[in-house]
């Protein structure tokens, strides 16, 4: 079942997250991009952090980086590009 999740801006420039996701990484006192990072793969740990959750805030850091903070592996052009 897909959950669509309003999102918002955070404490982390460039991000747009659901608010109970801000809330769970003020409590983890995760304040960076890389500190988000370094605990991406951990997120279904956190409490109130469920798996779907987890998948939002996974694509927000693929989508919500920065054009020039992605690698050349992970780069991503719009259609206009095909």
């Amino acid at each position: 079942m897909t959950h669509v999740y309003d999102t918002c801006p955070g404490h982390i420039e460039g991000l747009y997250l659901p608010p109970i996701a801000w809330e769970v990484m003020r409590r983890e006192n995760i304040q960076t991009l890389d500190q988000l990072r370094a605990n991406a793969h951990q997120l279904e740990q956190f409490d109130g952090i469920s798996p779907g959750m987890a998948q939002v805030i996974r694509l927000a850091l693929t989508y919500g980086i920065p054009f020039e903070e992605q690698t050349s592996s992970t780069k991503l052009y719009g259609a206009w590009s095909a």
